[in-house]
């Protein structure tokens, strides 16, 4: 019997069903994926070219998010891609304009444009050459050849063949010291200016000093190293007549108060220094200055008692006569003895580490026949970051949250200042305000002239997300650079309504600096911090300013660059006009920020807000901003915040 074959259809019935319910959902998936892929470029689109986040009817006439709704939608992939400034400089089409206030040059480009053009297309080519390269392959040091060593020795002959200076390739570390053995000279004559004004003679001096220096040679580069101790006898004395020790520190180009030893023993009430006097006695008891002493003479004659006169110790130096110094580094400054014997001991100051003192200068009237250094450490944060970097996940950049950024801090940091960023995430970074980002705080770094140092930034800005790297070779001269960087990532990426601009050795009360921001009426421009009014260019000196920089006798009137803080409308200017090429720059990024608020002023009112708490120089009760902290007071004023709840400074080291 013939069997009939069966229909397949019959035998499931619902076939059509499911196969029509499948294409259906194809269809459905591929619609929703196209939908998505359209919302994900728009958003990205208009992150780029939004310039006014603040400007909600020009936002709507675009048919733009909302402010609330860009800010939710851009912020997640920026937070996880973007490690590079956006800022645009198209070096291609400069148009004329001058420098500051100041004389154009013939080609009608300013001098400083064009530093600013050569130092964008090196970096750019720099960033390139590093970006795509395996991170394992090139982190060998070019400095392989300053090892560090734990002694050092060398003769009189061999210094002077290095023009005075000993080099300390890894700096000084807790009780390293240094031994000098030599001669000072006999005095000569010289003309001295300060000594003539004080005795308002014309006449030559006859002066016998010698200089000893702790300096920072790998700290900065293109300009004076600067003087982590500055320790200066005066065998014929200066202005008091009188043998002196002076002792100073110079801060990024800033000397700061002097500590003089004239041969009187420090105060029983003065502080000391690991439990010893700044200064020790070296004039004999007679000459005590003592008025009650020369009266009552007679006294101890009359009853037969001899009166003994001791001598505690000479000057410590003396023309022609060999001795033997040792400075120490103790726990909280520097210690220094002459043949045995105590002499002066000098606090740390503010604004230098340890590893920082990376040569001695020895100059002046003085025969050195050898230095001897030892106790030295093994390495050095600027060749070894990773001994500074802790790469732990609590100190890596928050997420930036769907909330509205009230306030962007952007801190101007160079590219080998490895322990100074560390220590500001370990300590004000880790305000509530920023946790939950409310307040946001970047990095800005720009190239550094050496390719290793490139590639240990690259690798600290993908592990902590908080570096923005300005793809420009970095230089002393254009630091408004990143100034205007700070700017323009403010307002694109993060849409902040406040931008404030700081130092990677400036600690920020952050609840502080947003009570100030929020007396400012809503919607009023304004510019924030310890203003400078009438200030005249200097035009001699480290710090000379010529005609042609800026014909004025004034500056504007603008605030010291340690910390301000200015609203995004002043922002947008400034990004607008530098992109363009119009806007006018100034070696001195505080000095050109008060320009361009003052060319803003002149066409919407600003509201300028005076505050000495935003601190100049080191730190001050009830600050709002610290300048010149080292990362050890970094971390000890936010344990005091933390702890005792009270704004309050640090002076150790």
């Amino acid at each position: 019997m013939k069997r009939e074959k069966l229909n397949p259809l019959l035998l499931f019935p619902n076939r059509p069903k499911l196969l029509h319910v499948f294409m259906t959902l194809m269809f459905l998936y591929l619609v929703f994926t196209t939908f998505e892929f359209k919302t994900f470029e728009f958003v990205s689109v208009s992150t780029v070219f939004v310039n006014e986040p603040q400007n909600t009817h020009h936002r709507k006439a675009l048919n733009f998010p909302s402010q609330e709704a860009l800010g939710s939608l851009h912020r997640k992939p920026m937070q996880e891609l973007q490690k590079v400034s956006t800022l645009n400089f198209n070096e291609g089409n400069l148009k004329e304009t001058g420098l500051g206030r100041g004389k154009e040059s013939k080609d009608k480009f300013s001098e400083i444009q064009r530093d600013v053009k050569e130092a964008w297309i090196k970096g750019k080519r720099m960033w390139e050459e590093i970006q795509f390269q395996n991170m394992e392959t090139v982190n060998v040091a070019e400095n392989i050849s300053d090892s560090c060593v734990h002694s050092i020795s060398l003769s009189g002959s061999e210094l002077r063949k290095q023009k005075g200076i000993m080099m300390i390739p890894c700096g000084l570390t807790l009780w390293s010291h240094v031994t000098v053995v030599g001669t000072p000279q006999l005095g000569h004559w010289e003309h001295d200016s300060k000594i003539s004004v004080v005795k308002d003679e014309e006449e030559k001096v006859l002066v016998s000093q010698f200089m000893m220096e702790l300096q920072g040679l790998k700290i900065v580069e293109d300009e004076e190293p600067p003087k982590i101790l500055h320790f200066n006898p005066r065998l014929k004395g200066d202005y008091s007549g009188k043998p002196v020790i002076e002792q100073n520190t110079c801060y990024r180009m800033q000397w700061g108060s002097s500590l003089r030893c004239e041969g009187w023993k420090s105060r029983a009430d003065e502080d000391t220094v690991d439990g010893q006097v700044k200064c020790e006695k070296w004039i004999r008891d007679d000459d005590s200055r003592s008025e009650e002493s020369k009266a009552t003479w007679w006294l101890p004659r009359l009853i037969g008692r001899k009166h003994k006169i001791t001598l505690d110790w000479p000057y410590p130096f003396a023309e022609g006569r060999l001795f033997v110094l040792t400075l120490t580094a103790g726990l909280e400054g520097y210690h220094v003895s002459v043949d045995g014997k105590h002499i002066t001991s000098f606090p740390y100051r503010t604004g230098f580490s340890l590893e920082d003192a990376t040569g001695l200068s020895i100059k002046g009237d003085i025969d050195v026949h050898s230095i001897y250094a030892a106790s030295l450490p093994t390495s050095h944060p600027s060749f070894a970051p990773q001994m500074h970097l802790e790469l732990l996940p609590q100190w890596k950049a928050p997420p930036i949250l769907d909330v509205n950024v009230e306030l962007f801090i952007g801190i101007l940091s160079a590219g080998n200042h490895f322990a100074e960023r560390m220590a500001v995430r370990k300590s004000w970074m880790q305000h509530k305000l920023i946790k939950s980002s409310h307040v946001v705080a970047r990095f800005f770094v720009a190239l550094h002239g050496k390719k290793d140092i490139n590639m240990d930034i690259k690798k600290e800005a993908d592990y902590f997300g908080d570096i923005i790297i300005v793809p420009y070779m970095d230089h002393y001269d254009l630091v408004v650079v990143k100034t205007v960087a700070i700017a323009e990532y403010g307002i694109r990426t993060i849409a902040a309504k406040y931008i404030m601009k700081c130092d990677d050795d400036t600690f920020v009360r952050v609840d502080s600096i947003m009570n100030e921001v929020r007396k400012v009426e809503i919607g009023k421009s304004l510019y924030i911090g310890n203003m400078n009014y009438h200030h005249t260019p200097l035009r001699h000196g480290k710090w000379a300013v010529t005609y042609e920089e800026w014909t004025e006798e004034e500056y504007p009137t603008y605030a010291n660059g340690p910390g301000y803080v200015i609203s995004s409308d002043i922002a947008q200017f400034i990004v607008s006009n530098f992109e363009e090429h119009k806007l006018k720059l100034f070696k001195m990024e505080d000095v050109s920020m008060g320009m361009w608020v003052e060319q803003f002023n002149n066409s919407k009112p600003v509201e300028y807000v005076h505050s000495y708490k935003f601190c100049q120089f080191g730190c001050i009760e009830d600050y709002y901003t610290a300048h010149y902290q080292s990362p050890r007071q970094m971390t000890c004023m936010w344990d005091k915040l933390q702890h005792k709840g009270k704004p309050l400074c640090c002076n150790n080291r």
